[in-house]
């Protein structure tokens, strides 16, 4: 099998994604680019959106169904760029640009990974998703995307992970929360200091442990990250309004944890959200099993991925590394791209999934 040159069309490739803008819900250059370049490959492409995706062809509804997918918006370019982030910088075998290391790569690996797998019958259908606003966790993306698409039965995620195997992954919930008290003059002993009241309850967010906690995924990591209170220096805060990053292991639902926090604070307590919950797929899948008898290492990952809004067993697995993503002069390697879709193509190549009723293996995703 020629690797090198479906990764010398990956890089090709990848350097015309890194040219053209694609931040989260400003992605449909990029989609048009992208759809235009399958066109030409002579693939039968469907969009929807700035979302686009392919089947392989004799789709058999009787045969499980494996999505691979990953993302095509980035965040905005942090300060200290050295380079233009949407030019595309080559020295040596690194690529420098923007959305290079997250998740351009996995696109582009992923792509080809879909041609060479089906070049020849495999046990399961295969689907290859190119999604928006990944990054903002957006309904428009994968979410959206998955009422358009046949069930799934596992899905492979694009992410750089060095090629490792997150085989879990820890969920986001945001809380606002509210402490009440009393307006009154600072200089007379008058009021009830909301920011008092609510010092109580951020130390206990800041010291509570949650008592489930697993290998892969730790604790429950919950951080106050933003505070607001008082209108001017002399007047007792009748309100004090502070901010909870919350991330889940998948031991609790997000629901479980707004359950739990409430029974411990005497402040008012909203989710913005409870739908990115933590993901675990149990080692036993066949997908985790070929891995690790190639040697491939598995972890949890405390990154939020789309992989909170698949309601399936996925593993999330790609070229890069995550401490490059979302920093200036992000890059990735050319020979991680090669082995990338090697290590893709050995993986899923014939992998026989049993499908039983309408889940292939149960996932603990809560």
């Amino acid at each position: 099998m020629n690797y090198r040159e479906y990764a010398h069309e990956a890089v090709l490739l990848l350097k015309n994604m890194i040219s053209i803008p694609s931040f989260s819900k400003e992605e449909k250059d990029l989609a048009d680019m992208l759809e235009h370049y399958i066109e030409l490959k002579g693939l039968a492409v469907s969009r929807k959106d700035n979302n686009i995706w392919l089947m392989s062809p004799g789709f058999d509804v009787l045969k499980p169904t494996v999505l691979l997918n990953s993302h095509i918006d980035t965040v905005k370019p942090v300060n200290g760029w050295s380079s233009d982030p949407f030019f595309p910088v080559v020295k040596g075998e690194r690529i420098t640009g923007l959305g290079s290391n997250d998740a351009g790569a996995s696109v582009v690996c992923l792509l080809q990974a879909f041609i060479l797998l089906t070049q020849q019958e495999q046990p399961y259908n295969l689907i290859f998703a190119a999604t928006a606003e990944e990054e903002i966790s957006g309904y428009n993306g994968i979410e959206s995307l998955l009422n358009e698409l046949p069930e799934i039965n596992f899905a492979v995620v694009g992410e750089p992970t060095k090629m490792q195997m997150a085989v879990a992954e820890k969920g986001l919930m945001v809380l606002d929360c509210v402490s009440y008290g009393k307006a009154g003059h600072a200089a007379r002993n008058e009021g009830d200091n909301a920011i008092y009241h609510a010092l109580d309850d951020i130390d206990w967010f800041r010291s509570y442990v949650f008592p489930k906690q697993t290998d892969l995924l730790g604790p429950v990591k919950m951080s106050v990250t933003q505070i607001n209170a008082g209108t001017q220096h002399n007047v007792v805060p009748d309100i004090c309004k502070f901010v909870v990053d919350v991330r889940t292991n998948e031991q609790y639902s997000n629901s479980e944890i707004v359950a739990i926090v409430k029974k411990h604070v005497a402040c008012e307590v909203t989710p913005r959200s409870t739908r990115l919950g933590s993901s675990f797929t149990p080692l036993d899948h066949p997908f985790i099993i070929r891995g690790m008898e190639k040697g491939i290492s598995i972890l949890g990952s405390p990154t939020l991925s789309d992989q909170a809004l698949m309601p399936f067993p996925s593993v999330k697995i790609g070229p890069g590394d995550s401490a490059r993503s979302h920093t200036a002069n992000e890059f990735i390697i050319e020979d991680e791209i090669y082995e990338a879709i090697k290590t893709y193509y050995n993986l899923l190549d014939g992998l026989y999934l049993i499908k039983t009723g309408n889940q292939t293996f149960k996932i603990s995703k809560l």
